[in-house]
């Protein structure tokens, strides 16, 4: 069954966000992961919720999901990412 992941991101250095622009790709991509929106333009249709830059991503399966986050490539990116950029990422499983 397939998973997704939902970010919401704030970037505090842009330039610095672009080398993870740049490592995170291909880590997605190795652990069969996809991008479905990346960083479009938002609209509110109901609540408080004002996101930021919002990510999409489809993994094959919420352990493919988990594997990517936890693997050695994404936590290398994420390295980079600190101080870049804020995050609120979680993972669900589709229907």
């Amino acid at each position: 069954m397939a998973a997704y992941l939902v970010v919401d991101c704030r970037v505090t250095d842009a330039s610095r966000y672009e080398e993870y622009k740049r490592l995170a790709p291909p880590a997605i991509a190795r652990y069969g992961g996809r991008y479905l929106a990346r960083g479009g333009e938002t609209v509110v249709l109901e609540g408080g919720w004002q996101p930021n830059r919002v990510v999409v991503l489809e993994f094959p399966s919420l352990e493919q999901a988990r594997a990517f986050y936890d693997s050695p490539e994404y936590v290398a990116a994420r390295a980079v990412r600190e101080g870049a950029a804020q995050m609120n990422i979680i993972a669900v499983a589709g229907v």
